[in-house]
């Protein structure tokens, strides 16, 4: 989870920081390219692993007497090795398509980093069939993860509602609050991003939620998940009696 988390928020935050203290912000078309394959590669590997872990949480859920033989060591390890190699797929096919394309300039990208959607706006090729190629990549990864998470959500929150005790409804909730709260800021965020129409009176706003996938979500990753740790709880217990 942490090397996850550090690997995507390193192919954009490096370049965006070092930008904030030079004049001329410029980098090349290679560096570009490189930069767009591991963010994409990082974020498609990140859907992919988001509804494994949905996955998971219906299993300790709705299974939980079954949890250690459905969530098997093999079964784990298959998961986020097939999550990272599918993400890698989908960006090296994303980036042989925008290889092809030609840039005549201006080259000025009105953005923090290196993203299809800008470059293909900065293209004076025709983008129509990396356009189709992307719909189709972002069908097959990000729909197809949102429709495991609201499935496996759907049969979770029939489970709880099943649960008589209040305790054990706070119970089952928690365990799926940190899960939850990820998908939630990855997949909003991105969907502003990249579903709803472009201009230039939605660029900032857009920049502003690419900023919640690219760098706050990993940030935040590793406090929103070590909120369920007992140590943790503890801490914060004590410093709320302080205060």
């Amino acid at each position: 989870m942490k090397a996850r988390n550090i690997c995507y928020v390193s192919s954009t935050a490096p370049k965006m920081l070092s930008d904030f203290f030079q004049k001329q912000k410029s980098i090349s078309f290679m560096g570009c390219a490189v930069q767009y394959f591991f963010f994409s590669c990082f974020g498609l590997s990140e859907s992919c692993l988001l509804a494994a872990m949905a996955y998971d949480r219906y299993a300790a859920i709705c299974s939980p007497l079954l949890y250690t033989v459905i969530m098997s060591p093999e079964l784990c390890l298959q998961m986020v090795v097939g999550s990272c190699i599918t993400g890698t797929f989908g960006s090296f096919v994303q980036l042989c398509g925008l290889l092809q394309l030609h840039f005549c300039g201006p080259n000025v990208i009105k953005h923090f980093f290196c993203d299809l959607p800008q470059l293909m706006m900065l293209s004076c090729s025709d983008t129509f069939l990396l356009q189709v190629l992307t719909s189709v990549l972002a069908s097959i990864y990000g729909l197809s993860a949102v429709l495991v998470v609201i499935i496996s959500y759907g049969y979770i929150i029939a489970t709880i509602l099943k649960i008589t005790s209040a305790e054990g409804r706070s119970k089952a909730f928690n365990t799926c609050a940190s899960h939850l709260t990820t998908v939630s800021l990855f997949f909003g965020s991105a969907t502003f991003v990249y579903l709803c129409p472009s201009s230039d009176d939605s660029l900032s706003q857009s920049k502003l939620a690419s900023v919640v996938y690219t760098v706050m979500t990993p940030m935040l990753n590793p406090l929103i998940y070590s909120l369920r740790n007992k140590e943790i709880k503890d801490a914060l217990n004590k410093w709320k009696k302080r205060i």
